[in-house]
């Protein structure tokens, strides 16, 4: 008699619970994109308004592509969740993706005048570490062709065609 997990009633319901949570996460995450792309576009109006009128300064331009990448860092996460939620698997290639661009919105707004030489080169280091992983990940031979997958293919269906 072996442990079938589809008939124990308490992971049946932890498995219904998370993906409840997934579900309203998903719902949440969708109304933090609509905020973000209205913030971006409240914040951009307020720049251009104030004198001299119509012009960015660097620094306006800056915190606006950083407003911009956390919008579609935002897409990235609502994507993972329902990758997760049509397949039940997290894609780790994604997630690494996210998180990559997670470290290129911080690499943009930082004011390099203001920081430590100890902390640019602990963000270098975070970018080549997360920059070798997502290689390895991409490396990986594809589950159904056991070839590797092109560099510039992003496969959201985990590899098995679904």
């Amino acid at each position: 008699m072996g442990f079938e997990p589809q008939r124990d009633p308490l992971l049946r319901g932890a498995q219904r619970l998370i993906l409840m949570s997934v579900r309203a996460l998903v719902v949440l995450m969708t109304l933090v994109i609509a905020w973000g792309v209205a913030d971006v576009i409240w914040v951009l109006y307020e720049r251009l308004r104030e004198p001299p009128l119509m012009l960015l300064t660097i620094s306006d331009i800056f915190s606006t592509f950083g407003a911009f990448i956390a919008v579609m860092i935002a897409i990235e996460i609502f994507e993972n969740l329902t990758i997760y939620l049509r397949q039940n698997v997290i894609e780790v290639e994604l997630v690494m993706a996210t998180g990559l661009m997670a470290i290129a919105r911080k690499v943009i707004v930082l004011d390099y005048k203001e920081l430590s030489p100890e902390y640019v080169w602990a963000t270098a280091g975070v970018v080549l570490a997360m920059s070798v992983g997502y290689w390895l990940v991409k490396r990986q031979p594809d589950r159904v062709t056991g070839h590797a997958q092109p560099s510039d293919a992003v496969d959201v269906t985990g590899g098995d065609g679904t």
